[in-house]
């Protein structure tokens, strides 16, 4: 990478991280600080906790399609102040309807895909892989940071203070982005970083990629309702909320250490299929688990949470890159865009469906629901198939002057390319005059590509 590469990905790494922090650091606090807000019920605070994933699949997309228009920047400076006002307000509130309202305005600065597109601006094709598993590794970080931080501004400052802190988080990333982050000299709207909505239907109709979708809406539908639970939980085993936080920082760094070998031996043994089932199955019975120890006690949530975050953290990290690898050439962007919402659904069901049925059948109700979810998944999960070691590359095509000849000749360059060696699949949009294809790194040769495209007559 070159320095400006370095620095863009810096500055959109820790804008994540800050942005990220802002919404998980609520999830171990809500249900034990958030008793105190008047009107709460465990249904309540789980709407609480799950509303902004309604939000964020509503604004995620035409948010997205807006930074095509007037620009990256202005979309997520636009969401980050949402963010910080919807923080402001739930900290200001010390009504639970209020929280909810706040919560939901923080789903509505609905930045990510507008912050993927920049960083696919501002990056070069050859490295792009790489700055998107960085992104996605510091996304990893914030979510073991919340668990860490939330219960501990919690303790000291309440439910409010943590809501003003990340109110405070949100102006530091706006600073990140505007004195940090270079402002690309040009914005890439080709079909791999931007949602195209007609070529959803498409999408839907192959069976991997539904999968991937189940598996993301029941990870983090099982992650909110889990967390309805958890905090209560660990009260029940005498420990104070305020203390929480520190059965969150070994549990986490202990999860995290376990997924590594997982997550390293499933890729070079070409085990990826059995490592993502025994993930689920491993939820399974940490749900199991949950649901029959009695009286609770600290040690025994502990064990249990550190296989929960085992699995979650392996299941979280190998579906997006596992996505990246079956997404149809030319339609990444869009692929994306329908998994995240899928993400956010789940996150925003577990939060209503955990708070709604835990008010009526107390912990062993919650963990029913999730095992039967999770149950339901692992049956799903037997159809996957393991993804090829295929990427996407994009070509520079002629301009096509001769409209009438452009679906002969589309035809024809596709057919040529798809008899090369290590060319699985192709996609031309003349109008774009560019060439979307997945291909084995190890078997093609792109100069020879790019030299068999720019020869083609039109």
């Amino acid at each position: 990478m070159n320095s400006t590469e370095r620095k863009s990905l810096i500055g959109l790494a820790l804008l994540y991280v800050f942005r990220m922090l802002g919404l998980f650091m609520v999830l171990p606090v809500m249900m034990s600080f958030g008793a105190d807000l008047t009107g709460a019920t465990p249904y309540l605070l789980g709407i609480a906790l799950g509303i902004y994933g309604l939000t964020q699949a509503f604004f995620q997309i035409p948010l997205g399609w807006l930074s095509d228009r007037i620009g990256r920047k202005q979309v997520i400076s636009a969401g980050l102040l949402i963010f910080a006002l919807g923080s402001l307000l739930a900290g200001l509130s010390d009504n639970v309807y209020l929280v909810i309202a706040g919560r939901a305005l923080q789903g509505a600065g609905a930045i990510a895909s507008a912050t993927l597109a920049l960083l696919t601006d501002l990056t070069r094709e050859e490295h792009r892989t790489k700055a998107l598993a960085v992104v996605g590794m510091s996304i990893g970080l914030s979510f073991t940071l919340a668990m860490i931080i939330g219960p501990a501004l919690a303790s000291s400052f309440g439910l409010s203070g943590l809501f003003y802190s990340v109110a405070g988080l949100a102006m530091l990333g706006l600073g990140i982005l505007w004195f940090l982050v270079p402002t690309p000299a040009t914005e890439t709207s080709n079909r791999e970083n931007r949602f195209i909505g007609t070529d959803v239907a498409s999408l839907l109709r192959k069976p991997q990629l539904m999968l991937l979708n189940l598996g993301i809406f029941s990870l983090h539908l099982v992650l909110m309702a889990v967390f309805i639970v958890i905090p209560l939980s660990l009260i029940d085993a005498q420990l104070d909320a305020d203390r929480h936080g520190w059965f969150y920082l070994p549990v986490m760094l202990i999860a995290f250490v376990l997924m590594m070998p997982l997550l390293r031996s499933a890729e070079k043994k070409g085990k990826v299929i059995a490592a993502f089932q025994f993930s689920i199955l491993l939820m399974i019975l940490v749900q199991l688990s949950l649901m029959f120890i009695a009286p609770a006690t600290v040690w025994g949530l502990a064990i249990a949470v550190i296989g929960f975050f085992a699995a979650f953290n392996y299941l979280e990290a190998s579906m997006p890159s596992w996505l990246s690898k079956i997404a149809p050439a030319g339609l990444k962007g869009t692929a994306m865009g329908v998994f995240s919402t899928s993400q956010f659904i789940g996150a925003a069901l577990g939060g209503i469906l955990g708070g709604l049925v835990f008010q009526e059948f107390g912990s062993v109700g919650t963990y029913s629901l999730t095992t039967a979810v999770l149950v339901i998944w692992l049956i799903f999960s037997r159809a996957l198939k393991a993804p090829q070691a295929l990427t996407t590359i994009t070509l520079k095509t002629p301009k096509v002057v001769d409209k009438s000849d452009e679906d002969s000749w589309i035809a024809s360059l596709k057919e040529q390319l798809l008899n090369l060696d290590g060319v699985d699949q192709v996609t031309i949009v003349a109008e774009e005059e560019a060439a979307y294809l997945k291909v084995n790194p190890s078997k093609v040769d792109k100069k020879e590509l790019e030299k068999l495209v720019a020869l083609a007559t039109v």
